[in-house]
Formats: C-alpha cells, sequence, structure tokens
C-alpha cells in the first residue's frame, strides 16, 4: 500500500475513530475498540473525499508511466 494511503487511513483513524495507531499491537484492550456509527460514519466520509480529492489531484507523467 502506498505510504500516502497509509498515512491518510491513520489520519482518518485518529480523527474519527480516536484510535492511536492501525498497526496490531497483540492486546486486545489495544486492538478492539467501541466506535459510534456516527463516529463510523464521518471515518467513511473523511476517507471517500480524501480518495475524491486525490482522483481529482493533478497527477506526474512520471507516476502515470509507474503505474
Amino acid at each position: 500500500m502506498a505510504r500516502d494511503t497509509t498515512q491518510m487511513f491513520e489520519a482518518v483513524a485518529r480523527e474519527h475513530l480516536f484510535v492511536e495507531t492501525l498497526e496490531t499491537r497483540n492486546r486486545d484492550a489495544l486492538d478492539f475498540t467501541e466506535v459510534s456509527v456516527w463516529g463510523i460514519r464521518a471515518a467513511l466520509e473523511a476517507a471517500f473525499e480524501a480518495g475524491r480529492r486525490a482522483g481529482n489531484a493533478p497527477r506526474d507523467p512520471a507516476q502515470i508511466a509507474e503505474g
């Protein structure tokens, strides 16, 4: 997964789901959390909007050639 995508996921998780990290920490108290449905909705909307903005952003021709 691209670094920019990972950073966006982590930012959305922190801001809307109040999750410190998306890394597995192998402790139930740290790896599982309760989230309100409105928090989930806000996180999904933020991720969707970030994807929409990224899709509309001008791209570097070198990146297009790389795939």
